[in-house]
């Protein structure tokens, strides 16, 4: 399928071919007909693109100070490393789409294969799309009139936000395509509205629709000319849709305000705020979010949880529904707003000079004929007879900034690269050389050419991929976790002993060559290891939180350590003790200390902190052994005390990645298939992170041996006697 695409690094504008996306979960697939470029936004990212990198640096100052503390702990080229691959990450344009239904999702009920629906799906032939993001269309509008259902919740989301009553005079900074909807809804409403643009021919149009418009730049003072079309009184409320860097805007919006007068940002301006305009007047400010309550909720959004209409009668998709409605009943009228139509191969004729664009609405077209295609053909390569040929699964941070860097530099022969939505994949595949980007996991695994595959997708989706993969006879490559719950571990064990395939887990860390070194110095003796992981705070809405997808962090990134410790002392983990800080222990699993006890006598303690200074090393460890000690910085430099022979091991970030990856593909080429680290060891880690996770809750040591794996999780105080 053909989709828009934004490119951060260079500002290009491009229309892609990539495979169609698959559907979800409660999503529907939508065939697009139309789309609408919503030309403040998408301008405002192709600036950005083509803006150098000191100018990229300058508009995010927040970003900046993340480099600068990566390079004080990471050095300064794996973060220059990291900063480009991010820029290289192309962004999907668009998020007005109108369509009909092709395929649902397990799980929807309100949409059915045929009915015609607006969504915030992107510019693209084929969109899948939650269904709390998806409203019906009613008949008697076009598909041109629907495409205005998403653009036009923003500027109502403002409008509801502001709380306009009938009579009153509301100001509108902006006359662009939002700020057009917002106006006429206002005097839908029984509002007088005030709007003015630099524009004169959307000052026009929105005389037309009988607002009170005016373009400053001809001489009328904005403040000026609301005091006196309100006898002095000024404004009851003001919405800013406009676009602009300047602080004058808010300041005028302020001054142009009667006292109490709420003032709200649906745009994007400077916002360096006088307190004196301010609580002179006793002014209220509010920025609205997009479209409306339920916007960047996980919960609301991916997992189709509506909220009550008692309590959230407005959500985003009823404000999609209001829209659709006001457009139905003739109350907002659109069709007026089009500038022009055009097929999206004719796409360059809006994004080739976007910046200097007078178009108020644009509609992109789409082929009536289209049909969703998983797989695309990216690079030819020639299929060879040797073995160790591998599919990757996932195109998230890991698989772009760690992997695919790594595989490079083998002999990997990689002939496909499976995403969700198929824009990170497709990228991937161009810069790395690999044959096909697909959507489509399951008829990837029916390659009879593929002997490999290399799962780095959401946690909650590994144990089904690992069983499925298994079950084709590919040897597997997980990225940790291997499952999120006893159960799933169990199904994973039962799957790995019919097949005659590997299995592996990316405990990398164990491939360091500070790893190496420290493992060849200590021998078998028994010892104390303590991991110190300054893992840096994650925003409690972020996935890896939710212990249905992401697990935790204990389970999802804690059990690196967990393996590290049993490689090092040679033994398995024999019982575990977690305790975390906080008032709520039981439920923190960001900042946590846990305590092990190996099968051979030895003791680990692994703290997992999220709450220190990201300028701080990331990693530590420290071991104490026959009168030894060795201390281990962030896989950068290892120094030994008491050890003869040896003081200092001194390399750039090497957590073992490269290694790691080498020794895969070695094996997997030879026909050896993919297991470097014992299988029951594998095992005895993850039983482990759960075993950690019971602790937390129970408060009490949690043996090892009694994580049943084959129904549920049975769990039992560890016995010391």
């Amino acid at each position: 399928m053909k989709q828009i695409l934004q490119s951060f690094k260079t500002g290009k504008t491009e229309l892609a071919e990539l495979p169609s996306p698959t559907v979800k979960k409660g999503q529907v697939l939508i065939k697009t007909t139309r789309s609408l470029v919503s030309l403040g936004t998408e301008r405002m990212l192709v600036e950005f693109g083509k803006a150098s990198l000191i100018e990229k640096a300058r508009q995010q100052p927040d970003k900046v100070k993340m480099v600068l503390d990566k390079i004080k702990s990471e050095g300064l080229m794996p973060t220059i490393e990291t900063v480009f691959n991010k820029l290289e990450q192309p962004l999907p344009l668009g998020y007005c789409n109108v369509g009909r239904v092709v395929e649902v999702g397990e799980g929807v009920q309100d949409f059915k294969v045929g009915d015609r629906v607006a969504s915030n799906g992107q510019h693209a032939e084929f969109v899948s799309v939650p269904q709390n993001l998806v409203a019906h269309v009613p008949d008697n509008i076009t598909d041109e009139e629907a495409a205005f259902t998403v653009i036009g919740s923003i500027g109502l989301q403002g409008l509801r936000l502001v709380n306009p009553q009938y009579g009153e005079t509301v100001v509108v900074i902006g006359l662009g395509l939002i700020g057009l909807l917002t106006a006429e809804m206002l005097l839908a409403n029984g509002c007088t509205v005030i709007g003015y643009d630099l524009d004169d021919a959307k000052v026009e149009v929105a005389k037309k629709k009988g607002v009170l418009a005016f373009n400053p730049a001809k001489g009328d003072n904005p403040v000026r000319y609301v005091e006196g079309k309100t006898n002095g009184v000024g404004a009851d409320a003001v919405i800013i849709t406009a676009s602009a860097k300047s602080n004058d805007i808010i300041s005028d919006a302020a001054n142009m305000s009667r006292k109490r007068g709420r003032i709200v940002l649906v745009g994007v301006i400077g916002l360096n705020l006088s307190r004196t305009e301010f609580y002179e007047k006793e002014l209220t400010f509010q920025v609205s979010c997009s479209y409306g309550p339920g916007r960047y909720d996980e919960n609301y959004e991916q997992k189709g949880l509506d909220y009550p209409m008692a309590f959230v009668r407005w959500t985003e998709k009823r404000n999609f529904e209001t829209v659709l409605n006001s457009i139905s009943t003739g109350r907002l009228k659109v069709k007026e707003l089009i500038t022009e139509e055009i097929d999206i191969e004719n796409f360059e004729e809006i994004y080739g000079d976007i910046g200097n664009s007078k178009s108020i609405a644009t509609i992109l077209k789409y082929k009536e004929d289209n049909v969703p295609d998983y797989t695309v053909e990216v690079t030819e390569k020639a299929i060879s007879t040797s073995k160790g040929k591998i599919a990757v699964v996932g195109a998230g941070n890991f698989t772009k900034m760690t992997m695919l860097p790594a595989l490079e530099k083998t002999n990997a022969d990689i002939q496909h690269i499976v995403s969700a939505g198929g824009v990170n994949g497709t990228a991937l595949a161009k810069k790395h050389g690999i044959a096909k980007s697909s959507t489509d996991y399951s008829k990837v695994l029916e390659d009879e050419n593929v002997d490999v595959v290399m799962i780095t997708t959401r946690h909650n989706l590994h144990a089904d991929m690992v069983i499925e993969a298994l079950g084709k006879g590919k040897h597997v490559f997980v990225e940790k976790p291997l499952a999120l719950n006893a159960t799933d571990l169990g199904r994973i064990q039962a799957a790995y002993n019919d097949s005659e395939a590997s299995l592996m887990i990316g405990f990398n860390r164990r491939f360091s060559p500070h790893t190496i070194k420290m493992k060849s110095l200590l021998g078998n003796s028994q010892m104390n290891v303590i991991a110190t992981m300054n893992a840096g705070a994650i925003p409690a809405n972020v996935w890896v939180h939710d212990m249905a997808v992401g697990g935790g962090r204990i389970i999802g990134e804690a059990c690196h350590y967990m393996d590290l410790i049993v490689h090092l002392t040679g033994s398995k983990i024999k019982s575990v003790c977690m305790n975390a800080m906080g008032e709520n222990p039981k439920e923190n699993t960001d900042s946590a200390s846990i305590l092990l006890k190996l099968e051979n006598g030895s003791t680990g303690v692994i703290n997992y902190f999220a709450n220190g200074a990201k300028s701080y090393s990331k990693e530590r460890l420290e071991v104490y052994s026959q009168e030894r000690t060795l201390i281990m910085d962030n896989f950068m430099k290892t120094e030994g005390f008491g050890f003869k022979g040896f003081s200092k091991l001194k390399t750039g970030l090497d957590k073992g990645h490269k290694n790691q990856f080498q020794q895969i593909v070695d094996s997997a080429n030879s026909g050896k298939g993919v297991s470097l680290i014992p299988y029951d060891e594998l095992i005895n880690v993850t039983k482990a992170s759960f075993a950690a996770i019971e602790s937390l809750k129970s408060g009490a040591w949690i043996d090892v041996a009694q994580i049943e794996v084959l129904g549920a999780t049975v769990l039992t105080k560890a016995n010391f006697n």
